[in-house]
C-alpha cells in the first residue's frame, strides 16, 4: 500500500538538490551525472578530478541504496535487453542533449538557464508522450 505522502520521493529530492548545492559551492561544478561518469570513464583526469568524481557517484548510489524501501523489486515483465537498450539510449541522449536531469532540470533550472529549461521540458515530454504510447499498445 502507497503512503498518502510521497516522502522517500521528497527526501530523495531534498538531498539530490542539496548535494548539487554543495559541490557548486564547494567545488564550482555542476552536478550532472551524466557528464560527471562519462568523464570518469572516457577522459584522463588529475587524480583530485578523479577522486571528487568518484566520492560524488558514491555517494549518490550509497545513498539511494540507504533510502532503498524493503518492498523494492527490479523492473518485472521486461526482457534483459529491453532494458539495457533503454538505457543505453538514455545514456546516448544525455550526450547528445548535453546534459541530463541533474545538469539541466535540477542544476540549469536553477541558474537560470535557457537552454536547460528547453531541454528539461523536451525530455519530459518525450517522457510523457512515450508513457501514453506504450500503455496504448500494452495496457
Amino acid at each position: 500500500m502507497l503512503d498518502a505522502f510521497p516522502t522517500q520521493p521528497l527526501l530523495g529530492g531534498i538531498l539530490i538538490g542539496i548535494s548539487a548545492a554543495l559541490l557548486l559551492a564547494f567545488n564550482g561544478r555542476i552536478a550532472g551525472i551524466s557528464g560527471i561518469l562519462y568523464n570518469l570513464l572516457f577522459n584522463p583526469l588529475s587524480s583530485s578530478e578523479r577522486g571528487w568524481r568518484m566520492a560524488f557517484l558514491i555517494g549518490l548510489i550509497g545513498g539511494g541504496y540507504l533510502m532503498l524501501p524493503v518492498e523494492f523489486e527490479l523492473r518485472q515483465g521486461y526482457s534483459s535487453i529491453l532494458l539495457i537498450a533503454s538505457g543505453l539510449a538514455v545514456g546516448i541522449g544525455t550526450r547528445i542533449g548535453n546534459g541530463c536531469t541533474s545538469g539541466h532540470g535540477v542544476c540549469g533550472i536553477g541558474l537560470m538557464a535557457g537552454r536547460s529549461l528547453v531541454a528539461t521540458v523536451t525530455f519530459m515530454a518525450t517522457g510523457i508522450i512515450t508513457v501514453t504510447v506504450l500503455r496504448s499498445f500494452i495496457g
